[in-house]
Formats: C-alpha cells, sequence, structure tokens
C-alpha cells in the first residue's frame, strides 16, 4: 500500500483553484488534514461516506463522526471519508457548473460509495440531508434508488423520530455505532458476492436488532390525522426496534489520534468523552433518558486515552464530554491527575457541565484564567415550582451560594441558561427569571467593595421549550409563536425593572426556528412533502439565523395542506399511538407517563444513584442500573417500573 504522504499527494481534488479561491474557507473542501486517512481503493471492499449536513466547522466538532471515522478505518476492509454541507456559495457554484458533491479524503463523488451514513443531530438540519442527496444525484426519495445508487442510512439523536424523513433514508441505526456496525457491513459484503439486490440486504439488515427499514412498514392515519397503525410489511421487520447500546465503554474504539482541521472550528479541541447517559432525569431532557443507562469510562482507560491524543494532534485543550460531568465518579482524580500530567505545557483543561460546588471552583480555578472566564449555570427555570415540575432537581439557595462561593473566588462573571413555555409556565414563573438573576447581583454586590473584581457581569439566555420524543413532555403542548414572544418581552421589560438592571445582559433565541423544531421533533411521514416543497423553494441551512426563511416554510405547509399547530400547540392523549412508539430505548411508555403526571402535581424524582424509579433502562444489564448501592451495600435496582 502507499504511504500516507504519497497517496495524499496523488489526489486530484474535485474543485479547481479558481473555484476555491472564489469561495469562502476554501479549507472546507480540501481534505487532507493532520490524522486524516488515506487509502489504497485497490485493497479495500466496502467505501463509506460518513456526512454531517451542516457546514464543515460545526460537522468537524461532532464527536460521534470522529469515533465512527476512527472505527470504519482501523478495518482493513472499509474506507471511511467524509462530506459535509457545502456553504451556500460554494452549492451554486456546484449547481451550475455540474460537479457533484464529493468526499473530503478522495475527492470522489459520493455517488461512487456504497454506503452514504448521515448524523441526525438537529431537525433544523433536514433541508441540508436533501441538499447533500440533491448534489450528489442520489434521488431525494428512496423509492427512486437504483442499484447504482449508495445506501442511505441515518442515526444520531434524530433518529428517535425518523418518520418526518423516513422516506429519504434506506434504514436507520438506533443506537450506538460501536456496536453492530462490523455486522451490517459484513452482510453487505456477502449480499455483494452473492449478487443480491439492495431490497434483499434491506430485507436481512431488518433482522439485525437496532434496525429500522422504513420501506418495511406502513403507516395509517385516523379521520383527525392521528396515527391509526403502523404496521409491518414483512415477516423480517419487528414490531418493536431495541436501540443499541455499548456497555463496555473502557473496550471499545475511541480515536486515539483525532483529526485536525485547518481552520478554526466550533469546538478546537480534544475531546474525552468520560461517560455516557444522566442520573438526573430532567423531564425535559431527550439526551438524559434515550442515553441511560449512565455508564462510565475506566479512570486509566482516560488517563492514557487523555495523552495520547494530546500527543498526536498538538491541541492544546482538552475538553471533558459528558452530560453532567459532576456525576462522574471519578472526576477529582481525572481532573487532577491532568492538572499535574500537563503542568507547564500550556494545556487548558475544560470542564462543562458541572455543579457549581466548592469542588468545581476549586478546579476551575486551576484551570482557568478566571479574569478571562465565565461560569456557566442552567437553571431552566425562575421559579422553584416550575424548576420542581420539570425535575430539575436545583434549589434557588443552592444557586445563590453557588454564585456566591463563585464571586468570593474571584469570578465576575456569570451565564445562566432558561426555558420559557414549559409546561404549566405562569407569568410569575417568567417574571422569576429576572427575580433570581438580581438576586444573583445582589450576592455580588453583598462582597466587601475591596473584595470585588470590578463590576459583576449576569448574562441570562432564554431558549424556548420544545417537546421531544422519549421524554416525560412528549405528550405535551408547546405555546405558540405568538405566546413565546410575549413572554420574551415581558421578561425583558422585567429585567429593565431589577435594582441590578445594569448588570444584566439579556439573550434569547428566534421562536419561529423553535415552532418548526418542535414540527419535525414530534412528526410523522407527512411531513416528508413539506420537507422537498420547502427544499425545492430555497430553504437550506435553516438552523443559521441569515439563511432561515420563515415565509417560504409557512407556504411549503399551507401548499401541502398540512397544520403547523396539530404537531405543536396539541397535549397527546395517553393513548395515543406516537410515530415513535415502535422504538423501545430502554425507558418505557409507562415511566414516561408516570414522570409527566408527576410534572403536574410539582413532585420531584430522586436520581438514579439515590434510588431507583424503575424506567426500564436495566434491560441493558450495566451501568448504574447494576452499580448504584445504599449505605448498606444493597443495590438499588429495583427491576421493575414504577406505577403511580
Amino acid at each position: 500500500m502507499a504511504s500516507q504522504n504519497n497517496l495524499k499527494k496523488e489526489r486530484n481534488l474535485a474543485l479547481s483553484d479558481e473555484i476555491l479561491m472564489s469561495v469562502e474557507k476554501p479549507a472546507r473542501y480540501i481534505g487532507g488534514e493532520y490524522n486524516s486517512v488515506m487509502k489504497d481503493l485497490s485493497t479495500v471492499d466496502i467505501r463509506f461516506a460518513m456526512c454531517f449536513p451542516d457546514v464543515y466547522e460545526v460537522g468537524m466538532s461532532h464527536l460521534g463522526i470522529q469515533i465512527i471515522y476512527d472505527m470504519f478505518n482501523r478495518w482493513e476492509d472499509t474506507y471511511c471519508e467524509r462530506v459535509y454541507s457545502p456553504w451556500p456559495d460554494l452549492d451554486q457554484i456546484l449547481r451550475k457548473e455540474h460537479i457533484p458533491l464529493f468526499a473530503l479524503e478522495s475527492q470522489d463523488p459520493i455517488k461512487k460509495f456504497d454506503f452514504l451514513g448521515i448524523t441526525l443531530q438537529y431537525e433544523m438540519c433536514y433541508t441540508n440531508i436533501l441538499q447533500i442527496l440533491d448534489l450528489s444525484n442520489i434521488p431525494l426519495y428512496a423509492i427512486d434508488r437504483t442499484e447504482d445508487d449508495p445506501i442511505v442510512i441515518g442515526g444520531g439523536p434524530c433518529a428517535y423520530n425518523p418518520e418526518p424523513i423516513a422516506d429519504f433514508f434506506d434504514f436507520f441505526y438506533l443506537g450506538e455505532a460501536e456496536t453492530v456496525y462490523r455486522k451490517l457491513l459484513d452482510l453487505y459484503k456477502e449480499n455483494k458476492a452473492a449478487k443480491k439486490s439492495k431490497k434483499q440486504y434491506l430485507e436481512q439488515v431488518a433482522t439485525i436488532e437496532g434496525m429500522y427499514v422504513p420501506s418495511l412498514y406502513k403507516p395509517s392515519y385516523h379521520k383527525d390525522g392521528t396515527l391509526e397503525a403502523f404496521t409491518p410489511l414483512h415477516s423480517n421487520a419487528k414490531t418493536k426496534i431495541r436501540k443499541q447500546v455499548e456497555m463496555q465503554l473502557s473496550d471499545t474504539y475511541y480515536p486515539e489520534r483525532p483529526l485536525v482541521p485547518y481552520i478554526k472550528t466550533v469546538q478546537d479541541r480534544v475531546v474525552l468523552e468520560i461517560q455516557r447517559g444522566c442520573i438526573r432525569g430532567c423531564r425535559f431532557c431527550q439526551a438524559g433518558m434515550v442515553y441511560r443507562p449512565i455508564r462510565e469510562r475506566s479512570l486509566d482507560y482516560l488517563k492514557e486515552l487523555a495523552k495520547k491524543m494530546l500527543e498526536s494532534t498538538g491541541q492544546e485543550e482538552i475538553t471533558l464530554s459528558s452530560l453532567s460531568s459532576s456525576d462522574y465518579s471519578h472526576l477529582e482524580e481525572l481532573v487532577y491527575y491532568l492538572i499535574d500530567e500537563f503542568k507547564g505545557k500550556g494545556i487548558n483543561i475544560c470542564l462543562p457541565s458541572l455543579r457549581i460546588d466548592a469542588f468545581s471552583l476549586n478546579v476551575m480555578a486551576k484551570v482557568q484564567d478566571i479574569k478571562k472566564s465565565s461560569l456557566t449555570f442552567a437553571p431552566e427555570a425562575g421559579s422553584q415550582r416550575l424548576r420542581d415540575v420539570i425535575n430539575k432537581g436545583l434549589s434557588e439557595e443552592v444557586i445563590l451560594k453557588g454564585a456566591k462561593d463563585a464571586f468570593e473566588s474571584g469570578w465576575n462573571k456569570v451565564k445562566l441558561y432558561f426555558m420559557l413555555g414549559l409546561p404549566t409556565e405562569t407569568k410569575e414563573d417568567v417574571k422569576g427569571i429576572a427575580l433570581l438573576c438580581n438576586e444573583i447581583a445582589k450576592e455580588y454586590y453583598s462582597i466587601p467593595k475591596e473584595k470585588r473584581n470590578g463590576r459583576v457581569q449576569i448574562t441570562a439566555s432564554t431558549s424556548f421549550f420544545v417537546p421531544k420524543p422519549f421524554t416525560p413532555f412528549q405528550w405535551a403542548a408547546m405555546d405558540s409563536k405568538e405566546s413565546y414572544q410575549e413572554k420574551q418581552q415581558f421578561l425583558k421589560d422585567t429585567i429593565r425593572e431589577q435594582l441590578n438592571s445594569k448588570s444584566i445582559r439579556y439573550n434569547w433565541h428566534d421562536a419561529k426556528t423553535s415552532v418548526l423544531e418542535g414540527v419535525f421533533a414530534r412528526g410523522d411521514r407527512k411531513l416528508s412533502k413539506v420537507l422537498v416543497n420547502a427544499y425545492q423553494k430555497g430553504c437550506i441551512f435553516d438552523a443559521w439565523t441569515e439563511y432561515f426563511d420563515p415565509e417560504k416554510w409557512e407556504e411549503a405547509f399551507k401548499e401541502e395542506n398540512i397544520s403547523i399547530e396539530f404537531y405543536t400547540q396539541r397535549e397527546r392523549k395517553k393513548e395515543e399511538l406516537l410515530p415513535w412508539d415502535f422504538i423501545d430505548v430502554g425507558v418505557t411508555r409507562t415511566f414516561l407517563w408516570n414522570q409527566y403526571e408527576l410534572s403536574k402535581k410539582e413532585q420531584v424524582t430522586l436520581n438514579c444513584r439515590k434510588h431507583c424509579s424503575g424506567c426500564g433502562a436495566g434491560i441493558f444489564g450495566g451501568g448504574v442500573c447494576t452499580e448504584a448501592r445504599n449505605e448498606e451495600g444493597e443495590s438499588l435496582y429495583s427491576g421493575s417500573v414504577t406505577v403511580l
């Protein structure tokens, strides 16, 4: 096999120098980054194009693609390359010059590949999926593809309700990639050798746990538009599909030599995933439910991995990634190891998702320049009542104490994240956001002037609540766009009325994109027509404010005679069949409904390490479900679902 360097030199770029010089950031399209993999095509059996349907800088920051890229390329028979959404300037050129979309490594057209895998991270990227297919000369609808087209696979968090985009995919991989991809690729090789059709391959794929083949199912609807039935059309199609879970996180694939981009990306650093899952049970959080049970990587594994990743990349920052880093049982040992190991080497340690307690403040003071950094709290709601509704598990006393401790340790900048439109929210709850910000400012000014670090700066940011599948709020109604905007204005005015208003800055999210996100988060197959219509009107990069065009979207819904409000403002009944009910994530429907009922009673549920609530994730046989024990050493796992 030719050397990596020779292979890189032999490449012919898909774009001419003239085109590259005419677009913004040409480094997005040339590949060849440090640690990228080049293989001799004559030595591989399977070509897999891994796609992140957003701009390069966002996609390169995604850990999941780095893991899959590393895993596939360790296999000698498989070559995994990458493709991202071309920015609108190049998009126009590709269409005008009839240049097919290409992969970064070989610069070959995506159409030549065996598979196109698309990660589904955010509903507002759905039109970019159509852009990728269209520019690759792959038919948008799976039913229109031939044996010459790649097999299109979807995966990632949005695959937990794949129905709005089901018509565009050959199959979906539900769960974590480390588990059965090898089996899927071996099956493909066997089918290819036997000269079997793509249809025959997909029928066999359906027998593998965690794989969903949309063409093998048919939805039917009641007259009111709700789902009546979801019927398997083939004997291989399971009535319930259980997600894939990697239980041995210290004995699986992880990139020791991550890709290093030529240009600055959203997260330009090494990412060390310390655990998966969460014990907290926030009722709005999809990730906290679908990634259960919480599973930790071992301390020794993480120590070794951190050294290898930093040495192989030359990066100057490492992030400890987790949904709730404070819950990692060896966090203190890991952090102090990293501090000692990289002392004097210019390595910054980033610790997101920490609770602000004495340990966290002590650690952050050692790893950050406190004159430049800010601390982040996520109270989510302004009142204690509403924090109990969402099961946040955070009291105002804890928030204020954390802020006071931080201020006394030298910090003077605090970021606070809230949601508007949460179930049962009242005007008083919205007002509570302004009051809490003011109370935090008061904590700062209660410190003697000579001990303060200048003026305090509190930044409050609000997003709008979007109900997600597999959360207790999957049945809840969303607010209207107008209601969101009214609450936003009321909060802005209330902040201005506070005594410390000059110390408080307010940022907010756009209501129109939140409403659209809400439609596709809980949508069904009928929405594919709207997506194609909107795309044909020119909608791409909808996650980017400068490109989002709500008028075009409203036109698309009207032309397809589909109501936005049907998907957003309607509370679902307990017995309603939901478009994602055929998927089993471990956490049961019974548990989620019970949590929804508890939210209405403003009752909190203890975290998994304090008490097992029988959510159902114990079926995977590991993680916190089997590890958590009380002071007497008895297992907390109940093994059954809690019923009210």
